[in-house]
């Protein structure tokens, strides 16, 4: 028999058995390798043995089980109870009636029900082989039985009197024993506290008589304001004294010169009960470090000027300002000096600050600027300007604008917004010899009232009307306290010889 393949080519025949339905191919041919020698020696079967199993007259060698184990071992370790074993005998059948149409096992006749057993058992999906445990059913929740409430409770006749009574005198009671032992274990809790102490104090209030420190703030302190000013570059906080009930008020010109300087910024004055009011400049006179600037308010507490010429060193006197931005804020202290000429250099860069100044040991620091120094009566005697020191804060030198040259200056600057001073027209320069010291004149400006009166170039100036001048601010401040147009006398010291001229004093 032959097949034609795909290509047309019939195939070479094939030796088979032809059943009438199907063609079954015969085995092929075994194929052996060669073994070698040294693996057939090892591996191979003993000598007279050709078959796979050994003759029946091999001597087999009798197997010797081991002793029995002995008793003491049996009774630690051995199985208690009934002796039943785990292992199942061939042949064991569970409860219940057999599967019939199981096949037998094969080393017994007998059927067996379990199909995983059984090696002739066909695969088949059953039921899993761990049963499964029924489901639990939900608790029952148990409803709670009604709850009295506490109407029902007193009112209710549900509770017997008596119980309740007693119920009552048994809360009591709790508490009772409760609160006690609390108050026997605070007593006992710290041995060094007494809840019974009460402290003395002094039956009458602390006098404050008429012009007590404390009597002279409380009539000041209304009339002294804080000064501030903020802008895009500039903010500071100084202060002020109200002069007038117009809404004038008082102060440094270094102040308020920033916010004047600066269009962006705002001035303001803050009064002590709160009040805020915009603020515009009425006037400055940076010569003497003075300014006036005004507010729209209604009836302002006015501080009234005293006489600084009446003032002794060693008289109290009390500062009242803004320092370090702390307003209201009252400081006391003496006169320790009069007539002290202070210079300061100008603000930005502008013309020498010359005034003759009141020193203080009254604590002043930045922030006092512009603000009052009083008197024993209240009275304004000075205008707080600076200090010296070295380490940034008060140190016992402070210095005020004389009360009298600060009431002349404003109430000029109120009138007509500017200033004009008293002056000699002469630059001059403090010398000092082993004799005497005073003011030496540099350059005499044509024109000007030293030249009209023939003072000359090296002349040395020692007095000013009766003020003397030991330096050139002495002179500076010795000229201002007299009025333009005025005639004074000066006394000089020209190649040894002591002169006296009188000059009549020009606008400066």
């Amino acid at each position: 028999m032959s097949q034609q393949s795909p290509n047309g080519q019939t195939p070479t025949p094939v030796s088979g058995v032809d059943d009438g339905e199907h063609r079954r191919l015969r085995p092929r041919p075994l194929v052996q390798p060669p073994v070698d020698p040294s693996y057939a020696t090892a591996f191979g079967r003993p000598t007279g043995v050709d078959g796979a199993f050994a003759t029946r007259d091999v001597q087999v060698p009798q197997v010797q089980s081991a002793p029995p184990p002995p008793e003491s071992l049996v009774t630690a370790f051995g199985r208690q109870g009934s002796g039943e074993l785990l292992q199942r005998p061939p042949g064991y059948q569970p409860s219940g009636n057999p599967d019939q149409d199981v096949d037998p096992v094969f080393w017994d006749g007998k059927p067996v029900a379990d199909p995983w057993r059984d090696p002739a058992a066909g695969a088949v999906i059953g039921p899993p082989a761990v049963g499964e445990d029924p489901p639990d059913e939900p608790e029952k929740k148990q409803e709670p039985g009604p709850q009295l409430s506490v109407p029902e409770l007193l009112f209710g006749r549900r509770v017997k009197p008596t119980a309740l009574a007693l119920l009552m005198v048994a809360a009591l009671l709790v508490g009772s024993v409760g609160g006690l032992i609390g108050w026997l274990i605070g007593r006992a809790g710290n041995p060094l506290t007494d809840s019974t102490v009460t402290l003395a104090e002094v039956a009458e209030g602390k006098e404050r008589p008429a012009g007590s420190v404390s009597d002279i703030a409380k009539r000041v302190t209304p009339s002294v304001v804080s000064i501030e000013f903020k802008g895009a570059n500039v903010a500071g906080v100084g202060s002020g004294v109200v002069i007038d009930g117009g809404g004038y008020i008082l102060t440094n010109d270094h102040v308020v010169a920033p916010a004047a300087q600066d269009s962006s910024a705002k001035l303001s004055a803050v009064f002590t009960d709160g009040t805020r009011a915009a603020a515009r400049v009425v006037g400055r006179d940076p010569k003497t470090d003075l300014a006036v600037i005004k507010v729209e308010v209604t009836n302002p507490t006015v501080l009234q000027f005293g006489n600084s010429d009446e003032l002794q060193v060693g008289d109290t006197v009390i500062a009242v300002g803004s320092p370090l931005q702390l307003s209201n804020t009252v400081t006391e202290g003496i006169v320790s000096a009069l007539h002290r000429p202070v210079t300061a250099a100008g603000e930005n860069g502008g013309p020498q600050v010359t005034y003759d100044a009141i020193q203080t040991d009254a604590a002043i620091n930045p922030g006092n600027s512009g603000g009052a120094l009083v008197d024993s009566r209240g009275a304004l005697v000075g205008i707080n300007s600076s200090i010296r020191t070295e380490t940034g804060g008060s140190v016992g030198l402070g210095f005020a604008i004389s009360g009298n040259q600060a009431r002349k200056i404003g109430q000029e600057l109120i009138r007509s917004g500017s200033v004009k001073h008293a002056d000699m027209n002469v630059n001059v320069k403090s010398v000092s010899a082993e004799t005497s010291e005073g003011a030496q004149v540099q350059n005499v400006p044509a024109g000007g009232a030293a030249a009209a009166a023939g003072i000359q170039e090296g002349d040395v100036i020692t007095k000013i009307g009766d003020r003397m001048v030991r330096n050139a601010a002495e002179l500076v401040v010795a000229v201002r306290e007299h009025e333009i147009g005025e005639t004074v006398q000066v006394v000089l010291a020209r190649q040894g010889r002591e002169l006296k001229i009188d000059v009549t004093l020009k606008s400066d």
